[in-house]
């Protein structure tokens, strides 16, 4: 089960408004090869799940994630932050052994 900070559910849910989309949206959150480590976070809005996802409702935000994906974001918690030096969602995966220095490419 992954978990979601309330920043990060506020952000997903100010996205989700901002683009006008229905309610039954949310993000799609997945595993794709490639970046310095290996394998990259994959993020984007979609209107509604797909039938073979898994959907995790945290603190009002809707995330779906594919099967192929979901064994690797097991257990991350997604995070957001906004300070001066960087504006972005956050990954903490313990599954990782290996990061890379922008955060958005990890080993397994």
């Amino acid at each position: 089960m992954i978990q979601v900070t309330d920043k990060a559910a506020k952000r997903i849910h100010e996205l989700l408004v901002k683009e006008g989309l229905p309610q039954s949206a949310g993000l799609r959150l997945g595993v794709q090869g490639g970046g310095c480590s290996g394998l990259s976070y994959a993020m984007r809005m979609e209107n509604e799940p797909r039938g073979s996802d898994q959907i995790v409702e945290l603190h009002g935000a809707r995330i779906f994630i594919d099967p192929k994906s979901h064994p690797y974001l097991d257990d991350i918690t997604l995070d957001y932050e906004e300070t001066l030096m960087r504006k972005g969602f956050l990954f903490q995966n313990p599954k990782a052994t290996k990061t890379c220095g922008c955060g958005t490419s990890f080993a397994v």
